[in-house]
């Protein structure tokens, strides 16, 4: 009984010395800078990914030559849940201890996308439909069932999207890209109407995201938006029609960019020539600066505005039809002097 004693206390130190000692290489190896991470690398970790799955992924890269003690070492620091999905910016230097505590950061690399003031819904679609690190879920869904999606069926999906850079991590998808952009412009247009003018001739905050999206393609000047914003308002406050080549052009099928005398008389729910009021949709994405031009328009006289052609941008505003025409008439002769020129 004593030598069978003696043999289970010798195996039970063995196996504690060899517990021990497996212990002692695993805290050296978790310790120890990767070799196989030579030089700045991204990693990525899949939506959805177990931790065995991203361990085994780490060591097909070469950079976890012991997956399981990795594991071992995550499941103790309880943090099997906490590895975040995307893209992270490994460096030489990182050990495997260092490595977990990356990847359960959450500090991914982000990704930048540009919606472009003035452009359209199916604008940002193509952007977004080309941009191979958002998770493309919309293919063939209708701007109708995107809107059905984002929680607001039935509201036409033009202007619904604030222009911005947005940063989001790979694998985002086209519709919480979209649905960023939607609550973005749902607050800039609150804030707006909230501090709106007195006596604006607009019912309802759709109606003055309808004028800021005419504002914001009849001008690419900051200093100009509250004043061309204000004639507008003048207009409908006397019930005159606002002829607005931009809502025309929204109204033409195949544009090819020229507006012809025939587009101005055809008539359309866009053209503002021939129908009276607010085109019935938004006709582009605005910005802040014209939501705040649609809403706190510039008190003014003039009723008309055309291009300077000075190549700036900028335009000429009368108060009176004869000075309109007469402004016109120099911006004929401006655009001939140019092409003479040539």
């Amino acid at each position: 009984m004593r030598r069978l004693l003696r043999i289970v206390f010798v195996l039970f130190v063995l196996a504690a010395a060899a517990a021990g000692f497996a212990a002692w290489r695993a805290s050296v190896w978790l310790h120890t800078p990767i070799a196989g991470l030579s030089e700045p690398s991204v990693f990525e970790v899949e939506r959805g990914a177990s931790l065995r799955a991203i361990a085994t992924a780490l060591n097909r890269r070469g950079w976890l030559d012991h997956p399981q003690v990795w594991i071992a070492w995550a499941r103790l620091k309880k943090r099997e849940g906490d590895l975040k999905a995307g893209e992270y910016a490994l460096a030489p230097g990182q050990t495997p201890r260092s490595l977990l505590e990356t990847l359960s950061s959450g500090a991914v690399i982000l990704h930048g996308l540009t919606f472009i003031e003035g452009s359209r819904v199916a604008d940002i679609r193509r952007l977004i439909a080309a941009d191979e690190s958002i998770g493309q879920t919309l293919t063939g869904k209708s701007s109708e069932d995107i809107m059905g999606s984002l929680g607001a069926p039935g509201v036409h999906p033009e202007g619904q999207f604030f222009p911005d850079t947005y940063r989001f991590a790979r694998g985002t998808s086209d519709l919480e890209l979209l649905g960023m952009a939607y609550k973005r412009m749902q607050s800039e247009l609150d804030a707006a109407w909230q501090n709106r003018a007195k006596d604006l001739p607009l019912a309802t905050k759709y109606e003055a995201l309808i004028l800021a999206s005419i504002i914001e393609k009849e001008t690419a000047l900051d200093s100009e938006r509250a004043k061309i914003g204000g004639v507008f308002i003048e207009r409908l406050k006397r019930g005159m029609r606002l002829q607005t080549d931009p809502t025309v052009i929204y109204g033409i099928e195949n544009y090819d960019g020229n507006i012809r005398r025939a587009d101005l008389l055809r008539d359309t729910p866009y053209n503002t020539y021939t129908r009276s009021g607010l085109p019935p949709t938004p006709i582009a994405l605005p910005g802040s600066a014209s939501l705040r031009a649609a809403v706190q328009p510039e008190k003014t006289d003039a009723l008309f505005f055309v291009a300077t052609g000075k190549g700036d941008g900028s335009h000429y505003f009368s108060a009176t039809l004869a000075e309109h025409n007469a402004a016109v008439q120099r911006y004929l002769r401006r655009l001939r002097q140019q092409k003479t020129s040539k």
